[in-house]
């Protein structure tokens, strides 16, 4: 298979990712093994540090945990959110399911469990960051009906309105109105957009629709993006022009 050409780009880039933890010999397991993996990494271990930090500097990615003391993973998510796009991974403890559909909702990109194979880190930041940078031959803008979507620019509107996307919404819905009504299955959907296999009770995917629906809603278009029972789902080709 042929890989994009964003792959090569981004092996041959020295990607930036803030690690969030307050674990702190955790953190320099997983800061080492990711600068042999040829990322820059910083470390910081206390929350309202991170968003301030965020403010000022930019990322590439950003990993973060959910349990810091004082200002907890989710409410540095929620402020980052007001102000970055950068792709988030959150680190969730495992078995915490919960924890996991409130970040992605929050605006979280992916999740990993802890204790996490630094490894399987590295692979899910390489996908993370692969998907927010598109290959050149996929940088056209997509059309169906009042959506507009630029892969090179990374933005979507609905009637002339932006729709604020995150990484991984704007993955989905690009995915599902390139095939606009056809059914997307939901394998496809994790794959192309969050570069990883569906697993068994994984949510991901539906939660990212879920949100996709609501910044629709906010549009007028509550019903463009409808679920296909133990398939996927399909982004409905009205027709309507702007």
């Amino acid at each position: 298979m042929t890989r994009p050409a964003s792959f090569a780009t981004l092996a041959a880039m020295e990607l930036t990712i803030l690690l969030i933890d307050d674990d702190e010999e955790l953190c320099q397991l997983l800061a080492d093994f990711l600068r042999l993996e040829s990322f820059r990494v910083e470390m910081i271990h206390d929350g309202t540090a991170a968003v301030e930090l965020a403010r000022q500097r930019t990322f590439d990615a950003i990993v973060l945990d959910i349990m810091l003391p004082g200002l907890n993973g989710l409410e540095v998510l929620r402020q980052l959110r007001t102000f970055s796009e950068t792709p988030v991974l959150m680190l969730t403890a495992r078995g915490e399911d919960t924890d996991r559909i409130i970040g992605l909702e929050m605006g979280a990109d992916d999740y990993l469990p802890k204790p996490c194979n630094p490894r399987e880190l590295a692979a899910r930041l390489r996908a993370v960051l692969r998907r927010a940078q598109p290959p050149e031959s996929d940088k056209r803008e997509l059309v169906v009906g009042k959506a507009r979507l630029h892969a090179g620019r990374r933005c979507a509107t609905y009637g002339g309105n932006d729709l604020a996307l995150t990484s991984a919404e704007f993955n989905v819905l690009r995915l599902l109105m390139s095939d606009a009504g056809s059914v997307v299955d939901k394998d496809s959907l994790c794959e192309g957009a969050l570069g990883r296999p569906l697993s068994a009770y994984d949510r991901s995917i539906d939660v990212h629709i879920s949100k996709l629906r609501k910044k629709l809603a906010t549009q007028g278009a509550p019903e463009l993006i409808v679920s296909v029972r133990g398939v996927g789902y399909q982004y409905l080709d009205t027709g309507d022009g702007d």
